[in-house]
């Protein structure tokens, strides 16, 4: 095993704990640094926030340009013949022929004929879609049947070949019994439409590893590679994806990968990115999850559109040969999926990048068996992703130092770095800057009552988030386009609800984005490190009783479903 990819567990560095700090000390200054300009000068106060607020103004018209964008491709994607598309790969010199004379408006297709010709060229550099097989390890901690059997069932709706698929069940002993009998169901009802179903039960308090995922799927992985050399199967034929138990993959999902995996020449230093939409349940949950849930959603298109500053998020596909090398996953980070970018970047010495796949997999919004659940349950969940920021002393390290220790280039490196750093930040301080800084220079100067630039400054500010309304109106409009069908157990005032949500927004964006940024990084700030992955509390509808209870007020729910939690 590669040491140099480890996380440090226990006592830092001075170096290390200093770039931990990094994150929080900037959030908290970006925000302090008003409130102490505001006591000397209105007006610098003013210019300070003005020049924050015109960078986000500018981000929000790069961000609407790239849903626009990103709404394309998803729904291109989507409706491109992905099966068709990668049968054409087993034979190209012949395909090549037919699909030049046919006349295709279909997404990529100008690219498709592309590939078509460079594989035809030297047809033995690139392996056939037969011999791909797909792993697909799905993690579980103590999820009910209910939640598991429906990305089960996805899974075999896909259209590639059921026999490519190996399934790799994933589940925590610490999830006791029950999970085990879960798991017993689940590989006697569909283990032999699979070619392969393996269930692998992760020990609890293994030595050098957090309680989190990370060790759960990696453990798998040791597993999966073992089972695969005893079967003579190579590791360069096998993509694998890992995948939530609540994730439901599209269709053409796993062609699609294996499309991208055969025309990439250094496909081995590569990841295949989907675009996660938190979509499953979304006319179930309360009104801030849903707002959170859409936020993500387009967060993830929009990264699609960047592939220079995608990274590894929730669910994902990488090479075995390359998480071999590189033995698999981090198990000491409690966000082995951002983290695992950061990995992999360091293990090729910079030459790694990120794939999109503008297609979905559909994961769960946050719902728990109580409104007061769900509404930590996001919380923590929001934190966690947050928890990221313990990558930037991990790549500050790799990136800081001497010419003779640094495997990656230096330029390349600090962009990375600092876009790392820039991101925590403004997730952390800029929706409070936004929101309430208009009126910090005009409580706090002394010079405030004759100060022309602190009455004006709240005026200014609206007029700002005026103009960025649009790009939320935007977003609003391609929200509606996205959602499921509504299920018949609610009435045609619920679609009223999904847009009466979005008055949401600013609460939404304080109190669950900056707020557990900020939670984060004040645990990096002061060494309390987070070293427990809080599992997402996932409930279905008959948890919560919510068809018995649809009709009620929110608050009428939220008082029924505490009394169905408390039984």
């Amino acid at each position: 095993m590669d040491q140099s990819l480890e996380l440090p567990l226990g006592k830092r560095t001075l170096k290390y704990r200093l770039f931990e700090m990094l994150p929080g000390l900037m959030s908290f200054s970006v925000i302090g640094t008003l409130f102490v300009l505001s006591w000397f000068s209105a007006a610098l106060a003013s210019l300070y926030l003005l020049i924050i607020l015109l960078a986000a103004l500018a981000r929000a018209v790069l961000i609407a340009f790239h849903t626009i964008r990103g709404y394309h491709h998803l729904t291109g994607a989507q409706k491109v013949d992905w099966h068709g598309r990668l049968a054409t790969l087993e034979n190209a010199p012949d395909s090549l022929e037919v699909e030049t004379r046919r006349t295709h408006t279909q997404f990529g297709h100008a690219t498709h004929l592309r590939n078509l010709r460079t594989i035809a060229a030297n047809p033995t550099a690139y392996p056939k879609p037969s011999q791909l097989k797909h792993a697909v390890i799905i993690a579980a901690y103590n999820e009910s049947i209910e939640v598991i059997e429906p990305t089960i069932k996805a899974l075999l709706a896909t259209t590639i070949d059921n026999k490519q698929l190996i399934v790799v069940f994933a589940y925590e002993e610490r999830g006791g019994e029950a999970m085990k009998k879960t798991v017993t169901t689940l590989k006697r009802r569909y283990g032999a439409q699979f070619g392969m179903f393996f269930a692998v039960q992760h020990p609890k308090d293994l030595p050098d590893e957090v309680v989190g995922k990370g060790g759960n799927i990696t453990y798998a992985g040791e597993f999966l590679a073992r089972e695969l050399q005893k079967k003579s199967i190579a590791t360069d034929d096998v993509i694998v994806t890992t995948l939530d138990c609540d994730n439901k993959p599209h269709t053409a999902y796993f062609d699609y990968v294996s499309y991208e995996y055969i025309v990439h020449t250094n496909r081995q230093r590569l990841s295949y990115q989907p675009i996660s939409l938190f979509l499953n349940n979304i006319w179930d949950v309360p009104a801030p999850m849903r707002v959170i849930a859409t936020g993500n959603s387009f967060w993830n298109i929009i990264s699609a559109m960047r592939p220079d500053k995608l990274r590894n998020f929730a669910s994902h596909s990488q090479p075995l040969t390359a998480l071999v090398a590189m033995n698999f996953w981090s198990k000491r980070s409690i966000v082995e999926d951002g983290h695992q970018y950061w990995r992999s970047y360091f293990h090729f010495n910079g030459e790694y990048d990120v794939t999109p796949i503008y297609v979905p997999i559909y994961q769960d919004a946050v719902l728990s068996d109580t409104y007061k659940k769900t509404l930590f349950a996001q919380f923590k969940q929001l934190r966690r992703w947050a928890y990221g920021a313990s990558d930037v002393p991990y790549v500050a390290v790799r990136v800081f130092t001497r010419k003779s220790k640094r495997k990656v280039p230096l330029f390349d490196s600090i962009v990375k770095f600092y876009e790392l750093l820039d991101g925590h930040v403004t997730l952390a301080s800029v929706s409070i800057m936004i929101a309430l800084g208009g009126w910090v220079p005009l409580l706090l100067s002394p010079e405030s009552a004759r100060s022309v630039s602190a009455h004006q400054l709240p005026v200014v500010v609206s007029s700002l988030q005026q103009i960025a309304l649009l790009g939320l109106c935007l977003s609003i409009f391609f929200a509606f386009k996205m959602l499921p069908p509504r299920p018949a157990r609610y009435k045609r005032h619920r679609t009223f609800l999904m847009l009466a949500q979005w008055l949401l927004m600013p609460i939404t964006a304080i109190v669950y984005g900056a707020m557990s940024a900020l939670n984060a990084q004040t645990h990096l700030l002061f060494g309390r490190y987070l070293d427990k992955f809080d599992v997402t509390e996932k409930a279905t509808v008959s948890d919560i009783k919510r068809v018995q209870g649809h009709r009620r007020h929110w608050w009428q729910w939220w008082r029924a479903s505490r009394d169905v939690g408390s039984k």
